[in-house]
C-alpha cells in the first residue's frame, strides 16, 4: 500500500485474524452485479414516480392570472410565441397550493427514514424495499382519481407515497451493508442510487410528452398510470431474483460468497446503539453534507419545470428535455465518482477519509459556487442550461464521498445511519419549495430565482465546510457490541468452510 495513507487508515477494519490476505474478487459477472442492476431500475421507478408530478402540474392547473402587475417575468424572450396550443388546465389551484402539494410528499417521506432503517437491519431489506416501491407504484395509479376527486385526498395520496418511498434508500443501505465488499462498495452502491438520477432523466421528458398527447389517456393522468404500472411490474421480478445476504442466496458460488462476506462479515443480531450513534461527529458529518447536498437538488427537482416555463420561456415538451440533462450529468458524476473512489482507495493513493472528504467537499462547493454564477447567465438559455447541468454533474461526485460513508463507519447499522441523515435531507424536500414560493409568489423574476440560487450557495458551501472537519472514514466503536472486537464470524451451515476475518490493513 501506499505511504500517503494515514495513521488512522493502520486501523484494521474487521480486527485481528489470522490472515492478512483478503480473498480475491471472482472472476466475472456474480450475484452483487445483479443487485445492482436490480437495485438501480428500482431507484429509476423510485424517481419516475416522485419527479413526474413536477411536469405534470403545469399542465394540469389552469393559468394563473397574478394581481400585481410586475409579477410576471418579461426579461427573457418568449420563444414559443408561435405555438397554437394552450394551457387550458383541469384545475384551479394557486400558487401556494401547488407549492404545497408539490412538497407535500415528503411530510411521509420524512417519517419513515429512520423507521426503515431500523427495521430493514432487523427483518430484511429485501421485502421492505420491494413493498415500499409496490405502495407508492398502486398509489401512483390512483393519483388522477383522487386529484379530481378532491385536492385534500390529493394531497394525503402524495404523503402516502412519502412514506412508502421513505424506507427504499435505507433499506438498500442496509443491503449493501451485507453485499458490498469493501473495495467495491462506492461503485455498487453508486451504480444502485444513480437510478435516481436516470430515472429523473427518463421522467422528466416523457411526462412531458405524455402530457402533450391530450388523446392519449387523457393526456395529464398517462403520466401516473405509465409509470405506475412499470413499477409493478419491476416488483415482480424483484421478489424472485434478491435476497437480504448472500447466505440467503441458493445459487451464489462460494466463491462469492466466501469473497463478501470476507469483507463484510456476518452480522450477529446485536442491539442498536442509538446513544453513540447519536453522540458521534462522524455520523453528523454525514448528517449535515446530505441536508446540503438535498437542499440544492430537492430545490431544483421540484421547481425547476417551473423555472423552465416561468423564466427562461419553454414550452411543456421542450420543459421535460431540457430540465432532464442536470440529472443525466448527475448520473454520469455519481457512477464515475464510486468507480474512481474504490480505485483510489484500493491502490493506496488515498486513505478512505481523504477520498470522501475530497469527493464531498467537490460535489458541494462546485454546486455552491455555480448557483452564484449563474446570474451571469441572463437569459441565455443554453448558458442557464449549461450551469444547472455542471452544478448537478458536480453534486453527483458525492456518491464517492459522504452517500457511502455511512457504510464505511458501520457495516452492522448502515441502514439506521442511512434512514438518520435522509430524515435531516429529507427536511430540504418540503422547505426548499416553500422558500421557492414565498420569494416568487408576488414577483416571479429571474432577480427573486437569484436569491434562491444564492440560498442554496451557502447551504452548499457550509456543508462542505462541516463535512470537512468532521468527517471520519474508519469503522466506529459502537459498531460491535464489545469495544475492539469486530465481526463474529461464526460457523455458517456449510461444515466445509469457515469464514475467515480479513485484516485490511492501510484501510480508513
Amino acid at each position: 500500500m501506499s505511504k500517503m495513507i494515514q495513521t488512522e487508515d493502520k486501523v484494521p477494519l474487521l480486527g485481528s485474524t489470522s490472515s492478512n490476505v483478503a480473498l480475491k474478487p471472482p472472476k466475472g459477472w456474480g450475484y452483487r452485479h445483479s443487485l445492482a442492476f436490480l437495485a438501480f431500475f428500482g431507484f429509476v421507478n423510485v424517481y419516475c414516480m416522485r419527479v413526474n408530478l413536477s411536469v405534470a402540474m403545469v399542465d394540469m392547473v389552469k393559468p394563473q392570472h397574478k394581481d400585481d402587475q410586475n409579477s410576471t417575468s418579461d426579461e427573457c424572450q418568449d420563444h414559443n410565441l408561435n405555438s397554437t396550443k394552450t394551457n387550458e388546465g383541469e384545475f384551479d389551484w394557486s400558487t401556494d397550493l401547488q407549492d404545497y402539494i408539490l412538497g407535500s410528499f415528503f411530510y411521509g417521506y420524512i417519517l419513515t427514514q429512520i423507521p426503515g432503517g431500523w427495521m430493514a437491519e432487523k427483518f430484511g431489506a429485501k421485502w421492505l424495499f420491494g413493498l415500499g416501491v409496490l405502495c407508492t407504484s398502486v398509489l401512483t395509479l390512483v393519483t388522477p382519481i383522487a386529484a379530481r376527486y378532491h385536492v385534500g385526498v390529493f394531497i394525503a395520496v402524495r404523503v402516502l407515497e412519502g412514506l412508502g418511498e421513505g424506507v427504499t434508500f435505507p433499506a438498500m443501505h442496509a443491503m449493501w451493508g451485507k453485499w458490498a465488499p469493501l473495495y467495491e462498495r462506492s461503485k455498487l452502491a453508486g451504480f444502485s442510487y444513480a437510478g435516481a438520477q436516470l430515472g429523473t432523466v427518463f421522467a422528466l421528458p416523457i411526462s412531458g410528452w405524455l402530457c402533450d398527447q391530450k388523446t392519449f389517456a387523457g393526456g395529464w393522468p398517462s403520466v401516473f398510470y405509465v409509470f405506475g404500472g412499470i413499477a409493478c411490474v419491476w416488483f415482480l421480478v424483484w421478489t424472485l431474483f434478491a435476497y437480504n445476504t448472500p447466505a440467503d442466496h441458493p445459487k451464489i458460488s462460494r466463491e462469492e460468497r466466501e469473497f463478501i462476506e470476507s469483507s463484510v462479515g456476518m452480522k450477529e443480531d446485536i442491539a442498536t446503539p442509538w446513544g453513540a450513534i447519536l453522540r458521534c461527529p462522524a455520523v453528523w458529518a454525514v448528517c449535515i453534507a446530505h441536508f446540503s447536498n438535498n437542499w440544492g437538488f430537492y430545490t431544483m427537482l421540484t421547481t425547476l419545470p417551473s423555472y423552465m416555463k416561468n423564466i427562461l420561456k419553454f414550452d411543456i415538451k421542450t420543459n421535460g428535455m431540457l430540465s432532464a440533462l442536470p440529472y443525466l450529468g448527475c448520473w454520469i458524476g455519481q457512477n464515475s465518482s464510486g468507480i474512481t473512489a474504490d480505485y483510489l482507495r484500493s491502490k493506496g493513493y488515498l486513505s478512505t477519509v481523504a477520498t470522501r472528504r475530497l469527493f464531498t467537499v467537490f460535489g458541494l462547493a462546485v454546486p455552491g459556487l455555480t448557483m452564484i454564477l449563474i446570474q451571469f447567465a441572463g437569459c441565455n438559455q443554453t448558458a442557464a442550461v449549461a450551469m444547472l447541468v455542471l452544478c448537478l454533474t458536480a453534486g453527483g461526485f458525492t456518491m464517492g464521498g459522504f452517500q457511502v460513508n455511512h457504510i464505511d463507519l458501520s457495516p452492522n447499522f448502515a441502514g439506521v445511519l442511512m434512514g438518520m441523515s435522509n430524515t435531516w435531507a429529507t427536511i430540504p424536500g418540503f422547505l426548499g419549495p416553500a422558500v421557492v414560493g414565498w420569494l416568487t409568489h408576488k414577483h416571479d423574476t429571474r432577480d427573486q430565482w437569484q436569491i434562491v440560487f444564492y440560498i442554496a450557495a451557502a447551504v452548499y458551501l457550509s456543508g462542505a465546510v462541516l463535512y470537512f472537519l468532521l468527517s471520519r472514514g474508519t469503522v466506529q466503536d459502537w459498531n460491535e457490541p464489545v469495544r475492539g472486537v469486530s465481526f463474529k464470524h461464526r460457523e455458517t451451515k456449510s461444515p466445509t468452510y469457515r469464514i475467515p476475518a480479513v485484516e485490511h490493513q492501510a484501510v480508513d
